[in-house]
């Protein structure tokens, strides 16, 4: 089977592209790296030719609101319409748990943009909404952090890490489309505070970290629980703590 991912040599893209080659399918990067640029178009039509399955793990290279939106809106677009003409059966797209409570950052409006176009287009689909990645603890607190300051909410997350990610990604790719939203998260909640903190200092960065009510999650509010998965989420089995010293081991 031919499985073109999108976003395929970044960093669950890679995860996903590794995973579906050793079961032995046709799995084909692409990406700005290999010649394919979602928003202009260019390369879409060759990389997608005889697929069977698109996945879409891209991301936009800048957060900044206007920018988010045009990149996932036209973006979308240009897949789905490609995708059609090369008669493709099966969307799989990588988005976020808590996406439509979160409609004050610019990024998650982009992303229910992105969400919207997938539902309403003739294509069947999969949407996975993931927690927040392990990996991204350090980009978490460098957002929030003011005056050497780190300032999060006083809330819950259940992060998951990367290779849990990809590998529910590609359970998604090869079962049947859904045309509905799953969700994957960790295999336990704990505090915003606690999950950057322990990121930082396992890095050597003592920098202080505090609960501050007022604090946003890029530019959301957020209720105690808005970060987290609803019941029935497929957990990933592997353990922050466990991440935290495998990366350690690494370095």
């Amino acid at each position: 089977m031919k499985i073109v991912v999108i976003g395929g040599t970044g960093l669950i893209g890679s995860k996903v592209v590794t995973n579906l080659s050793a079961h032995g399918h046709d799995a084909v990067p692409a990406s700005p790296g290999t010649g394919v640029n979602t928003l202009t178009g260019e390369g879409l039509a060759g990389a997608l030719a005889g697929a069977d399955v698109v996945v879409d793990v891209s991301n936009s290279p800048s957060f900044e609101d206007a920018a988010v939106l045009g990149f996932f809106e036209t973006s979308t677009r240009n897949i789905l319409g490609a995708e059609a003409a090369a008669g493709a059966g099966h969307h799989v797209a990588l988005s976020v748990v808590g996406t439509e409570r979160l409609a004050e950052s610019g990024y998650m409006r982009a992303k229910i943009v992105q969400e919207k176009l997938i539902k309403n287009s003739s294509i069947p689909y999969t949407i996975v909404h993931a927690t927040q990645f392990f990996e991204f603890a350090a980009r978490m607190a460098d957002e929030a952090t003011d005056s050497g300051t780190v300032r999060v909410p006083p809330v819950l997350i259940q992060p998951m890490a990367a290779d849990d990610v990809a590998a529910a990604l590609c359970d998604a790719t090869l079962a049947a489309p859904l045309n509905n939203t799953i969700e994957i998260a960790g295999p336990q909640p704990l505090p915003v505070e606690d999950f950057v903190r322990q990121r930082l200092r396992s890095a050597g960065d003592q920098r202080v970290v505090v609960t501050d009510p007022q604090a946003r999650y890029f530019g959301a509010r957020l209720s105690e629980r808005a970060l987290l998965p609803g019941d029935g989420a497929q957990l990933g089995p592997t353990q922050f703590a466990d991440w935290l010293s495998h990366q350690a081991a690494g370095r």
